[in-house]
């Protein structure tokens, strides 16, 4: 009887102690899945963040060079305007250079008519 309680009481330990492997062997399971879970979130985290950096530094390129293509077209429109602005004010004092010589012309004409005609009127007049 005796050999068979040592056999039962080896049985037993022989069962705790597989138990306590079995459990200390899933506690590094999960201690191993959680590390490696953080470190993939510490890793897709440095991804996110180089890549969100990546993405703000073409954005600043980006607005830069739309910033710098915007002011070139204003200046180019603002060059336009002057050339135009001076085209204008050349036209404009031609066509009164010549509209004033066409009122010369005109006035002439109308002062030697009404010299003529008076002419006319003194030597009717007279006769």
């Amino acid at each position: 009887m005796k050999l068979k309680s040592i056999a039962s009481l080896l049985i037993g330990v022989s069962m705790l102690a597989g138990g306590t492997a079995a459990a200390q062997s899933v506690k590094e399971d999960v201690d191993k899945t959680a590390k490696d879970t953080a470190d993939a979130t510490k890793k897709a985290a440095h991804k996110t963040a180089d890549a969100t950096k990546k993405a703000a530094h073409k954005t600043k390129e980006a607005t830069a060079d739309a910033a710098q293509k915007t002011a070139d077209t204003t200046k180019s429109a603002a060059v336009a305007t002057k050339h135009a602005a001076v085209k204008t004010e050349d036209a404009t004092e031609n066509a009164a250079k010549k509209t004033g010589t066409e009122v010369k012309k005109g006035t002439k004409k109308a002062v030697d008519k009404t010299k003529e005609g008076a002419d006319k009127t003194k030597d009717a007049v007279t006769k």
